[in-house]
């Protein structure tokens, strides 16, 4: 019928006794023929005639032409060049026309707003008019919609200016897309520029995507620039997180080196408190604009490291591996960068990816900064070794190669690195790749001459220029419009590009393989599809039969392994689902689940009453998933306490591959139980289950609490009702290593006070549990008893004290933390 239709509809549309009705219909039947199926609609000699629809009397006949010919000219644009001027003559005559020539398509005392909007439109299919008298006309008609905006409303209704604003955006759309006459661009963004403080968010939301496109243009940059105050207000003040993230990409495409500075420092503001949708593609610009616009590159070093301390989770291989290139290529930075990297290092809980840049360049250049006694080789050497057992294998991996760089540039620490090497930790290490490492260096380091040891462990060389992958990671974490926007502006400022640093560009990987081993790789048969490797042993929790023991399981001795269950029954957690939960006591980021067939990785932040969890479903088998599907609920008792959301996953996962679901997290009152996730899916012509809990604990809802050791105190003895308090005496599983405790105590969430408690071997904690409606509290006291001391471990008494009282500002409350105490969440 199409076919048929798409024959005769034409010979209606252009034959002049058609009636204006008819003509009206026949182009809506069409346009809709031609959406429908392009090939049943040939374009022919009609297609010359249709054009001239748009100089016809009927108002109707032109706006269902304007339509129909738009979306021609997307197929054949010059084919259709004629429309050019008549669009201009049309467009001009309506907006230089009162709204009262137009009775009966005047909307609001806007004359025919639709009509014009689709016609500006059409022209932003075609470049600037060739004409001079066609573009002089257009200009003319730009200006006076222009000038019409600035005019008082003819009515307060809201009709009225949205369809105003409709036709001004559609304009300024245009004048963009043309960005060839500098005046109306700069009247543009002055345009835009007012509505960046209206009240309505919309408009706001709308003038700063607009002035992104602007300020690509070499004509209106400045302008956009004088705006830069406004935006940053916008960023700090807008309650809708869409328009803050068009405020972020406003700021990120005005950026110059008269600004950078100023822009990146409060990208990084915002950065602490920003929505967690936007966090990763803020990180990929603020380290892109870093770079770009580095003159002092002490500068550089110092933003991207406080980027690893404000976001470390959100940032990205490609962003740290740059860092290190950087400083490699440039001699007059790599001083400044060991320094603060070494001074980074000293903060009680530090990032992994902070580990990871600052185990790199001491290993290069810590001979640099070993002059002053604060940074001698001995205690570099020891703060990064106190970092090591709380990372994962591939920076564990890292470090080595670090150390036995260290021994060729410091001779004097190479028994103490020996020692490391050489213990039953390393050498009988369970992972493959580290007890490889441990070996190797440790034989490298006895057999070897130190002409020769100085050779192979030399110092890296600069990096080869190669294509940055910033910008194109950048451009994947947009949606699809804003990918189209990118294109817009390289077609405006074409050849723009990341500045090179010191001649070079960035790298996928800054770790060539002849100088330094790679990263560790495991086996095909338990390949790290995630990129996410678990903690050490001795971060393991053990497995519990509840939630009542995180803090005791941290340091207490392992009960015994669960009963082995079968991954085909739907109803039972699968093996290790305890154990694996434990773990997340005191880290967010990590693998829940992993079998010969399956991977489950995690990555979660937390803030206030909200959670945010990320799951990475991997693929490890050479054949495809099917009929994939999750299911996250809570226990009956559990539905009231938290909420949760969900989104879909999908059906399948092909071989190799990963699928993603995020999970949103509200804690409503303390609870102890966690949400249940059942996954099922078809491998080997099987129905496969896997039943997990999701790594949702009360103690993630903790914010930390700073009080001195007078108010800690004062509070502690008022908590003196036995329902206030719990104690549990265990017997610790390991030797009470400080730094290690703090790590763990920070990790679980509380704020870990020093210098409080009057015995220094004492772990004093506070912290507030956030929930919708209360803010729930906790003091503790972990106790080593060194006089209990058993087979290298400590006796330790665990004490909680919590209070809830409506009227004090700091309110108070104890977690179920051990099986064996008084409970306090229900007085």
């Amino acid at each position: 019928m199409a076919e048929e239709l798409g024959k005769e509809v034409p010979k209606l549309l252009v034959s002049s006794d058609t009636i204006d009705e008819v003509k009206q219909s026949a182009s809506l039947c069409l346009l809709r023929l031609y959406r429908t199926s392009p090939s049943s609609v040939p374009v022919g000699e009609w297609a010359s005639r249709v054009i001239h629809l748009l100089n016809d009397q009927h108002m109707g006949v032109v706006t269902a032409a304007t339509s129909l010919i738009h979306d021609l000219v997307q197929a054949n644009p010059e084919d259709f060049k004629g429309c050019i001027s008549l669009a201009v003559s049309r467009l001009s005559r309506i907006v230089t026309s009162s709204y009262t020539d137009f009775q009966d398509y005047t909307y609001y005392f806007v004359p025919a707003p639709w009509l014009s909007v689709k016609l500006l439109r059409l022209l932003q299919c075609f470049g600037p008019p060739d004409d001079p008298a066609v573009r002089g006309r257009l200009n003319e008609c730009m200006e006076t919609i222009l000038n019409k905006a600035q005019e008082p409303p003819k009515s307060k209704k809201v009709q009225h200016s949205n369809s105003k604003n409709a036709v001004l955006f559609e304009a300024i759309s245009l004048i963009i897309h043309h960005d060839s006459e500098p005046n109306l661009l700069v009247r543009a963004c002055n345009q835009l520029g007012q509505f960046l403080q209206h009240r309505e968010t919309n408009l706001r939301y709308l003038a700063l995507e607009s002035m992104c496109l602007l300020a690509s243009s070499e004509f209106s940059r400045e302008a956009v620039k004088k705006h830069q105050e406004t935006v940053v207000t916008a960023l700090k003040t807008e309650r809708d997180v869409s328009v803050r993230q068009r405020a972020v990409d406003l700021l990120y495409a005005m950026c110059d080196k008269t600004n950078a500075e100023e822009i990146v420092a409060e990208m990084l503001n915002y950065l602490e408190s920003a929505d967690y949708s936007i966090r990763e593609e803020m990180v990929l610009k603020v380290a892109i604009l870093a770079e770009k616009f580095a003159v002092d590159y002490t500068w550089y070093v110092d933003t991207i490291l406080n980027l690893i301390r404000i976001a470390g989770d959100y940032v990205s291989e490609e962003v740290w591996y740059r860092v290190i290139q950087i400083v490699i290529n440039r001699d007059d930075v790599q001083g400044y960068a060991a320094k603060t990297c070494f001074e980074a290092l000293q903060a009680p809980a530090c990032h992994e990816n902070m580990v990871k840049v600052g185990g790199y360049i001491l290993g290069e250049f810590g001979n640099l900064i070993a002059g002053d006694p604060r940074s001698s080789p001995s205690v570099q050497f020891e703060l990064l070794h106190s970092k090591f057992h709380l990372c994962s294998a591939p920076t564990r991996g890292l470090l080595l190669s670090t150390y036995i760089k260290f021994i060729n540039l410091f001779p004097e620490i190479k028994h103490i690195i020996q020692d490391v090497l050489q213990t039953d930790n390393q050498l009988r290490n369970a992972d493959a790749e580290l007890q490889q490492r441990a070996v190797e260096y440790l034989q490298l380091s006895n057999r070897t001459s130190t002409e020769v040891l100085a050779t192979v462990l030399e110092e890296m060389p600069p990096f080869p220029e190669r294509e940055s992958s910033l910008l194109a990671k950048l451009k994947k974490k947009k949606p699809l419009g804003f990918q189209e926007e990118e294109k817009t502006k390289s077609k405006a400022m074409p050849g723009v590009s990341i500045n090179n640093v010191g001649g070079e560009s960035s790298t996928d990987d800054p770790t060539p393989q002849m100088q330094q081993p790679p990263l560790p790789t495991a086996p095909p048969a338990s390949i790290d599809l995630l990129g996410l490797d678990s903690q050490p042993a001795s971060l393991n929790a053990a497995p519990t039969t509840n939630n009542s023991s995180l803090l005791v399981d941290m340091f207490g001795s392992p009960p015994s392994a669960p009963a082995s269950v079968s991954l085909g029954d739907p109803n039972t957690l699968s093996p290790g689902a305890e154990e694996n939960f434990n773990k997340f006591i005191c880290k967010n980021n990590g693998v829940l689940f992993e079998n010969e067939l399956l991977q489950i990785g995690v990555k979660s932040e937390y803030r206030m009453n909200l959670g945010r969890i990320g799951l990475f479903f991997g693929n490890k088998t050479s054949y495809q998933f099917t009929d994939f599907s999750t299911v996250v609920s809570c226990p009956n008792d559990l539905r009231s306490k938290i909420a949760v959301q969900s989104d879909d996953v999908g059906g399948t996962i092909d071989c190799g591959a990963q699928v993603q679901q995020m999970i949103n997290v509200e804690c409503i009152e303390d609870f102890s139980d966690a949400p249940r996730i059942s996954i099922s899916f078809m491998y080997g012509g099987s129905k496969q289950f896997v039943n997990l809990k999701a790594p949702v604990m009360v103690s993630k809802f903790f914010q930390p609490a700073e009080m001195n050791s007078a108010d800690f105190f004062s509070r502690w003895k008022q908590l003196n009702i036995p329902s206030q308090e719990a104690q549990n005496i265990f017997k610790a599983a390991l030797p009470m290593d400080r730094q290690a405790n703090n790590a763990k105590l920070i990790g679980f969430g509380m704020g870990l006070l020093e210098n409080v408690d009057p015995n220094p071997d004492n772990f004093v904690c506070s912290g507030i549990l956030k929930t919708r409606e209360l803010q729930i509290g906790c003091l503790m006291r972990l106790e080593p008893n060194a006089q209990a001391q058993v087979s290298g471990t400590f006796e330790n008494i665990f004490l909680l004290k919590g209070y809830l009282c409506y009227a004090s500002p700091f309110l108070l409350r104890d977690q179920n933390l051990s099986l064996n105490r008084r409970s306090i969440l229900n007085s």
